[in-house]
């Protein structure tokens, strides 16, 4: 006769179960500024990394509250991965790229094409193109650059600008809009 053991709940089972109980009456806010405050239940992210393979989908805010675990997880995926260096990625970062992929409605994830980025990786990439600034926000985790299949690049910044929250970069030849919490700016690469 088999023993039955009572269940065990991890803190983040717990979470998840009621990210999902709750999830659908989260509100979507129009403007970041509501969202940032903490006009919501939850906030969430979902990111795919083509470089690594890796998928994260995650609650990294619940009630007021960050979840650490969350935030690494996310952090974890958006590490340098040239180097393998892993830096907490910037909380307002998060709740930019929370609010846009709020606002998107999409079933899909984000995919990532940069995080954070060491300071050898971000000369490295200098030297190759212009285009890499010297004093890089992914160099202090506070920037991302993502693509989303579904939705254009002009849709993507859209959101991000409605956020008012950091900078937009738009780079559609690139197929990939950057995302910052750095002074509110737009530009085209």
């Amino acid at each position: 006769m088999a023993v039955l053991k009572p269940m065990e709940f991890s803190r983040r089972s717990i979470l998840r179960a009621f990210a999902a109980c709750t999830i659908t009456a989260a509100p979507v806010y129009g403007n970041a500024a509501g969202f940032l405050k903490g006009a919501g239940d939850v906030r969430k992210l979902w990111l795919y990394s083509r470089r690594s393979g890796e998928e994260v989908e995650t609650v990294y805010w619940v009630d007021g509250e960050y979840i650490d675990e969350g935030i690494l997880e996310i952090s974890r995926l958006m590490r340098d991965w040239r180097l393998n260096e892993i830096k907490i990625i910037d909380r307002r970062t998060l709740d930019i790229m929370s609010a846009c992929q709020a606002m998107l409605d999409s079933s899909q994830a984000f995919q990532l094409l940069s995080g954070y980025r060491s300071p050898q990786t971000n000369a490295m990439l200098r030297r190759k193109s212009s285009r890499v600034a010297r004093n890089s926000l992914h160099m202090v985790g506070k920037a991302a650059d993502l693509r989303m299949s579904n939705r254009s690049t002009t849709q993507i910044a859209r959101a991000a600008t409605t956020c008012r929250a950091g900078g937009v970069g738009r780079y559609s030849r690139a197929g990939f809009v950057h995302m910052d919490c750095g002074p509110i700016r737009t530009w085209r690469g």
